[in-house]
């Protein structure tokens, strides 16, 4: 291993923001109430104070000093009436229009089952990490922003080195902030890590198999992952109509627990007068109405020929008939222009394509826009969590119909094999790291309904093993087999083959690890992609005295290949996933961009 540093000065953003849906944290462990009282009077600048009146405090300073006795971090926090604070507003009053480049985050849930889209119960907003780590074929910067240095190492495995970090962490867990990070219906990341791994990150686990040397082009050089530490967050609970501005005190930091709990107070007084000073929202110019029918320009710059992928297709073909491998997926990248902003987008997305796993992320290097269905892993109190979705059928219009897509979608038996295969797969990843006898298949086919689509899915389950952690949970799904195929690494060899582009963020996984080693990561599917680096063909719009910039988004989507598939139809489907994305870009520049 070798290691470099250097000190710089530096020019972190002022905003923050902070969000995350019931979806991603875990509901197990509740961080103890440790309220403040030592707050100034709000600022003489607050253009809307009366959405965000506060509770009233009780003084907590002897519960402070208690908690310190057995942890090294422990929350501050305040809660607030959220009825007319919502998580898009919160993220605006953290981080700035202009501040796109800023580390932050903003999770939101809806929840399945039912046709008119349900808010799931926490929405989580994130922003000014403390520290950062960047990791690029085995070169990995680790930013101290406290600190203000900078250190490089070459590691063989990145994941080590907030592994190494997290090792050091003693949270206090107690009753009253809200779960909202980890869990099925609950949360509780407030907070930890948050950031993304990409599909490359499995390079780094399957070296011999998978080197970076024998990856396709890497024509965007963006991070395999990056990862934000965060001490501070916002979570929304939307059925108390409640947010809970949290910081968290790191005592390790501080020469006294006197010391830190009066400088945690002043930290968090900062943080919620930022939040307090809301300006009144501008509102979309142009309509929110889309025809669902209706598409903006096709998505046909691809970064493979369509005579190029049907030849992918049918080479794949091959090594099933030969019995290389039973299942693979391919994917093609589609690239959109456009003026609406990335935040503009998610915002459509949040309309178009609900989800149970909403995100928009701006990392370094690229901001992430999803709406992902499906969860990668999860690890909540050593239980852990794979859910394969494959087989999908739209819903019908009517119950009678909907019945029927049911019932058809189950007796498909192309569906069906295809699924099976996924559970095995499933299972295979969980009982790399589980205790002997513990992996279960807990639901098996089930039927789960989303507002347009229906899927099946099913649940696999293991408890982990005691010497083991989230982070190694980690490494043995990424990436699942619902997008790489079965058996896994033989078809990811074939994959570096057939595909001309590496597949960055697309098909890893986005989410956090919590203070607690409580995991959630989301698959990265239903992902747009928005380059932030320097471009020297950055197209511009004037429109009076306001300029726009022009974006390039990239919509990449797969299809499942197997002994009977067909090249066209295959291609027609990557189209298909991608255009329901590209939606979205339309009704922004619809409601947003003046033309």
């Amino acid at each position: 291993m070798s290691v470099t540093s250097t000190n710089f000065t530096l020019a972190m953003p002022m905003q923050s923001s902070l969000g995350f849906s019931h979806r991603f944290l875990p509901s197990s462990h509740r961080f103890s109430q440790l309220p403040i009282t030592r707050f100034s009077p709000a600022p003489t600048s607050l253009k809307c104070r009366g959405s965000l009146s506060s509770f009233p405090l009780v003084n907590d300073e002897k519960k402070f000093v208690e908690a310190a006795k057995k942890a090294n971090l422990v929350p501050l926090y305040r809660c607030i009436f959220s009825d007319q604070l919502t998580p898009v507003l919160a993220y605006r009053c953290l981080v700035k229009e202009d501040d796109r480049e800023a580390p932050s985050f903003l999770f939101e849930s809806v929840e399945p089952g039912s046709r008119v889209s349900s808010v799931g119960r926490y929405s989580v907003v994130g922003a000014q990490p403390t520290l950062e780590i960047v990791a690029k074929e085995n070169k990995v910067m680790i930013m101290d922003h406290e600190a203000g240095n900078l250190t490089e190492e070459v590691v063989e495995d990145p994941m080590c080195i907030p592994k190494r970090i997290s090792e050091t962490w003693k949270p206090r867990l107690v009753e009253d902030l809200p779960d909202a990070f980890c869990g099925e219906n609950d949360s509780s990341c407030a907070c930890g890590w948050v950031g993304y791994f990409s599909y490359d990150t499995v390079r780094y686990v399957e070296k011999k198999k998978l080197p970076f040397t024998k990856a396709p082009r890497d024509d965007r050089n963006l991070p395999d992952i990056h990862l934000g530490l965060y001490n501070d967050v916002i979570v929304f609970d939307h059925v108390e109509k409640k947010a809970y501005i949290i910081h968290w005190v790191r005592l390790d930091k501080h020469s006294s627990v006197e010391k830190a709990y009066n400088e945690g107070v002043d930290h968090l007084e900062k943080l919620v007068a930022r939040v307090q000073d809301v300006e009144l929202p501008k509102l979309s110019p142009g309509s929110v109405a889309l025809q669902t029918h209706h598409f903006g320009p096709s998505l046909k710059n691809s970064n493979m020929e369509k005579e190029e992928f049907k030849k992918a297709v049918v080479k794949a073909k091959e090594h099933i008939l030969a019995g290389d491998i039973f299942q693979i997926v391919l994917s093609q990248r589609f690239e959109r222009r456009t003026f609406a902003d990335p935040f503009e987008i998610y915002r459509a997305l949040r309309v178009v394509n609900p989800s149970p796993y909403m995100a928009y992320l701006q990392a370094r290097g690229s901001i992430l826009v999803a709406s992902s269905p499906e969860i990668l892993t999860r690890v909540k109190k050593n239980k852990i969590v794979n859910r394969p979705l494959a087989g999908t059928t739209r819903r019908g219009k009517t119950q009678a119909e909907d019945e029927l897509a049911e019932k058809l979608l189950l007796s498909n038996e192309k569906e069906c094999a295809e699924h099976i295969m996924l559970v095995d797969l499933g299972r295979n990843d969980v009982g790399k790291v589980s205790k002997y006898g513990s992996v279960k298949v807990e639901k098996l086919m089930n039927i789960e309904r989303y507002s347009h689509v229906m899927h099946i899915s099913s649940t696999v389950t293991g408890e982990l093993q005691d010497h083991l952690t989230s982070w190694d949970v980690l490494r043995a799904a990424l990436p699942v087999g619902t997008v790489s195929g079965a058996p896994k690494v033989k078809a990811m060899e074939l994959i570096d083959e057939l595909e001309v582009s590496r597949r960055g963020p697309y098909s890893g996984g986005f989410g956090g690890i919590s203070f607690t080693g409580d995991m959630d990561i989301a698959l990265a599917l239903r992902t747009m992609v928005f380059p932030t680096g320097s471009r020297y063909d950055t197209m511009y719009s004037y429109k009076g005295s306001s300029r726009r910039q022009e974006w390039v988004a990239y919509l990449q989507a797969g299809a499942g290949v197997v002994a009977d598939s067909d090249p066209d139809a295959e291609h027609l489907e990557c189209q298909n996933k991608a255009a329901g994305l590209a939606r979205s870009i339309d009704l922004a520049e619809a409601a947003f961009v003046q033309k």
